[in-house]
């Protein structure tokens, strides 16, 4: 484990992934883990970053790092 858990509850899965909401704009943007833990952001596993959805009118941004794959 990467030292981080997924900030869902009850999920002991490592996160790789973080999450941002940019509320003026009406999006979610899912990238990979941030270098360190930010207060205003989520880190997600493999299994909830997939199923992550968003409120009707929102767009969800998925990045990738260079070289990853998915």
């Amino acid at each position: 484990m990467n030292g981080r858990p997924c900030s869902k509850v009850a999920c002991s899965e490592a996160a790789v992934r973080t999450l941002t909401y940019v509320y003026a704009d009406s999006m979610a943007v899912l990238g990979p883990l941030s270098a360190r833990p930010e207060p205003h952001s989520y880190d997600l596993c493999d299994r909830h970053s997939e199923r992550l959805s968003a409120p009707n009118g929102w767009q969800i941004v998925r990045y990738s790092a260079l070289g990853e794959v998915g």
